[in-house]
């Protein structure tokens, strides 16, 4: 009697895990968006300048201007994460429990967060430290979240799941932002004065970011590790593994070449998110509700660019699609050099071109990475990946608070940021692709 076949239920688990690992991007785009990419940065602005001495306020004996500070704190904790998470990447590779500390990064982050509804024009320090821990602890948990999606999704699999993802995550960060939007302009209606509205709106994000998080810490697995073994404590293999993997480099070129097309990339896309609000609001004049609504455009508008910019890597592959989406940045920070001030339909319709492009070249941005990673190692190469990574930006932040800080305007501020388009589409064209997916011993999809 032949005996009847098991069915491989491997793709079930699979596609059930996946869909459990979408609601991480729910959740963490309700920070990214309604505190990271609206909020924080006019907000800190704003109780700064009522601290201002001479147009300036001290921070650790330096005077800066008020407006600059937002550029500043990103850059400080994109520093500090540079220095953290390649460490922490190699402590994820080498526990079964990827799914328990994506959920405490996550937790940590959202709890340093919540101090923001403290920030007032006397304590706007305290909005200083808390974001860079809140935004520190964003970066880790991404490093994890990123490296979970290599265990549950093959080669083939990863452009639409990684596109999914990014898709699920804007239409939950949106649907926050519209419910954001309403609180902050309908504030005198509900008997709130703005600060208060924005401070309420900041604090419903890193709840709504810690409350959903729980969906994927319950549903994940813990997938077993697959690591070469080292002597000592987890600290102390830790830092062999990520010695052992800084030295193991070399051998993958091309995962070194597109991370440092990314570093210059990804750092000029961060910059338009991180410091739209504050040029739709100190440069053209509007105010934080019309914002507030341009950025919701840019969340609804990003659902199905992901989605878009998902299905052409499937037809052409993901490096020809993220390099012309490259070129739409550029045309796109280009444009923000003319809009006058106060013209609403020119501002409408940049934001809705960063929608088309946001979602699509980040979400291809991690999968395309994910193909040249050796396994085994996924949260470390990760970890380096982040360091370069959305809401991190060091180097265009830099340059965009450096620019306005000599020219006291943000239109050559933003126009600066075309460097970073041009410079990382050259260093994308060198990638070698297929020879990346073979060095890192990767199954090579069908369309590459």
């Amino acid at each position: 009697m032949t005996p009847t076949p098991i069915a491989d239920l491997e793709p079930l688990n699979r596609a059930r895990e996946q869909r459990a690992w979408y609601w991480y991007d729910w959740a963490n785009s309700a920070f990214a968006t309604t505190v990271a990419g609206v909020l924080f940065g006019p907000y800190l602005i704003a109780v700064a300048e009522e601290d201002a001495v001479g147009d300036r306020v001290s921070l650790l004996g330096l005077s800066l201007a008020p407006g600059s500070l937002p550029a500043y704190v990103i850059t400080a904790s994109t520093l500090i994460a540079a220095v953290l998470l390649p460490l922490l990447g190699a402590v994820a590779d080498r526990t079964a429990r990827k799914k328990d500390l994506l959920a405490g990064f996550a937790w940590a982050g959202a709890a340093a967060g919540a101090l923001l509804f403290f920030v007032t024009e006397d304590t706007w320090e305290l909005g200083v430290a808390a974001f860079l821990v809140a935004n520190v602890c964003f970066g880790a948990a991404a490093v994890v979240n990123d490296a979970i999606l290599v265990q549950i999704s093959t080669e083939a699999e990863r452009d639409r799941v990684s596109s999914r993802g990014w898709a699920f995550g804007y239409a939950g960060g949106g649907l926050l932002l519209a419910v954001n939007f309403g609180v902050v302009t309908a504030h005198d209606t509900l008997g709130l004065t703005e600060g208060m509205a924005v401070r309420l709106s900041m604090l419903s994000a890193v709840v709504w970011w810690a409350g959903f998080t729980l969906i994927p810490w319950a549903r994940l697995r813990n997938h077993p590790v697959d690591v070469e073994p080292l002597e000592g404590g987890v600290l102390e293999r830790s830092f062999g593994q990520l010695w052992v993997t800084l030295r193991e480099l070399r051998s993958y070129p091309v995962a070194v070449t597109f991370l440092l097309a990314y570093l210059f990339f990804n750092d000029g896309i961060q910059t338009v998110i991180g410091q739209a609000a504050v040029y739709g609001e100190e440069e053209l004049g509007f105010e934080t509700g019309t914002v507030l609504g341009t950025y919701l455009l840019v969340q609804v508008v990003a659902i199905f660019g992901a989605l878009l910019f998902g299905r052409a890597a499937g037809r052409v592959g993901a490096k020809k699609v993220i390099l012309g989406g490259l070129v739409v940045w550029g045309l796109i920070v280009t444009a923000a050099l003319f809009i006058p001030d106060g013209a609403l339909v020119p501002f409408l319709l940049l934001g809705a071109a960063i929608g088309v492009v946001l979602g699509g070249t980040q979400a291809l941005a991690r999968s395309y990475f994910s193909l040249f990673v050796p396994r085994g190692k996924e949260a470390e190469y990760f970890s380096f990946y982040h360091a370069m990574e959305r809401g991190t930006s060091w180097l265009g932040a830099l340059v965009f608070g450096l620019v306005y800080q000599f020219s006291d305007s943000y239109r050559p501020a933003i126009f600066a940021l075309i460097a970073f388009f041009v410079v990382g589409g050259l260093l994308l064209m060198r990638v070698d692709t297929a020879r990346g997916i073979r060095d890192a011993g990767n199954e090579m999809p069908r369309v590459v």
